[in-house]
């Protein structure tokens, strides 16, 4: 097993046992606040072009995936009332260490897209499927204000596709040339100091 798993595996058994009890809390919120499951699943494209599915907390209202995959800022009509603090702070995002434990994402690696964006990638943009894809990276960072962007584009899915997603993979191609361990520290920290400084 490489270090990057092992380190993976640890930290997020670790985060799951100290988080549990936020966890309840949340699913608690998420329940009392509209009807629908605690955790949405969605498939996503993953290593070695693996389809599984990625789990987050449930930010918005029954069959919103019908109404477009893209977030459009943060007032989007769709996200619940507790939605809107989940995605605020980036909670929301938390189940997936059950991802992680299950190897089937990373702490840090390229963003896993679902298959209609997948299949617009060129063979060289491919290369992001061959890691883990994870929590964060350094697209995710750069792009900490995403909704706000598309929410101020004219055609929002048309500036994703063309203008987001070359930018985001670009991103992921430079993590791979030269990830490591501390690569991977270093972005985690960046990605919780963009978070905190975000909102202060």
């Amino acid at each position: 097993m490489d270090p990057k798993r092992i380190f993976d595996l640890l930290l997020s058994l670790c985060a799951l046992i100290l988080l549990t009890p936020l966890f309840i809390l949340i699913s608690v919120c998420v329940k009392l606040d509209s009807k629908g499951p605690v955790f949405y699943r969605q498939t996503r494209v993953g290593r070695k072009k693996v389809c599984f599915q990625l789990i987050k907390f449930r930010t918005m209202c029954g069959g919103a995936d019908r109404q477009g995959l893209l977030t459009v800022g943060d007032h989007d009509r769709r996200i619940t009332r507790a939605g809107y603090w989940l995605r605020k702070y980036k909670i929301d995002e938390l189940p997936q260490l059950l991802n992680i434990l299950r190897g089937e994402m990373s702490f840090v690696g390229p963003r896993p897209e679902v298959s209609k964006y997948v299949a617009l990638y060129n063979p060289a943009q491919q290369r992001v499927l061959s890691v883990r894809p994870g929590i964060t990276d350094w697209a995710s960072i750069e792009y900490i204000d995403e909704s706000e962007l598309l929410a101020r584009a004219s055609d929002p899915e048309h500036f994703y596709r063309t203008d987001i997603i070359p930018k985001k993979l670009q991103q992921g191609l430079k993590y791979i040339d030269h990830k490591s361990l501390w690569t991977d520290l270093h972005i985690m920290l960046m990605t919780l100091k963009c978070i905190v400084l975000k909102h202060h």
